[in-house]
């Protein structure tokens, strides 16, 4: 699983108009879901279900 820095990097990812997250192959904002046990939260694409790490 990538980080969401280097997904931007890679063209994996973009920001709309309002800085959120969208996927480049979608189209689709990430949805995130945080797990208080970690360091990381995980952002997923709803429609085609990728993964990214982001750091909090």
């Amino acid at each position: 699983m990538k980080t969401t820095r280097k997904g931007l990097r890679d063209g994996e990812l973009e920001k709309d108009t309002y800085e959120r997250l969208t996927c480049s192959e979608c189209g689709k904002s990430l949805k995130k879901k945080n797990d208080p046990d970690e360091v990381f939260s995980v952002r997923t694409c709803p429609k085609c279900g990728r993964e990214w790490k982001e750091l909090r």
